[in-house]
């Protein structure tokens, strides 16, 4: 049963709407969509700002939209508060990370060749996939149901895993299952 979704943060909650981005974007390693898991713990579980729908919707539609991968977090930002929630979710999801990356980026040009900015670098793959794949487990939660979709996401990671295929087919595939039997 998905809760109730209540009124947008108030006052004082858009603070600690700021601190959570701000964590968000310390951990966004392969990008802010990795922190979907915890942006869904905190606004649909934690606060009820948005039901397990709408931020699956969201998600969705910001993704499907050309521009940059981060626009969802904006979009999500609006569902709770509008103007408001959209400029205090893309403050926090930035700007930590940005001036992280700008240092880290200075400091790791100048010692690249080292063995330890090479490791620290290859450790970071396994990390950054596994923050993909668990993004990927919340956001088909809501087809687990139906077991033509949930066929359709399983054939759509092998095909991905074993071919060359261009994943605008595979896309447009899972739109054609997805009107058919969504």
């Amino acid at each position: 049963m998905t809760p109730a979704v209540v009124s947008a943060p108030a006052g004082s909650d858009w603070g600690g709407v700021l601190a959570q981005f701000l964590l968000l974007s310390l951990l966004s390693i392969g990008g802010a969509i990795s922190t979907v898991p915890e942006m869904h713990r905190y606004l649909v579980d934690q606060h009820h700002w948005l039901s397990n729908e709408q931020f699956s919707a969201m998600v969705a539609i910001a993704q499907a939209a050309p521009g940059p991968n981060l626009l969802f977090v904006a979009v999500l930002g609006w569902g709770i508060g509008g103007a408001l929630g959209m400029l205090v979710t893309m403050i926090g999801i930035l700007l930590p990370s940005t001036t992280l990356t700008l240092a880290a980026a200075r400091w790791g040009e100048a010692r690249r060749d080292t063995r330890g900015v090479q490791a620290f670098v290859t450790g970071l793959a396994p990390l950054t996939v596994g923050l993909v794949l668990s993004s990927g487990f919340l956001l088909g939660k809501p087809s687990y149901g139906n077991p033509w979709l949930l066929a359709t996401m399983i054939a759509t990671v092998l095909v991905c895993v074993r071919t060359k295929v261009n994943p605008v087919w595979l896309i447009a595939a899972g739109g054609l299952v997805g009107a058919f039997v969504g």
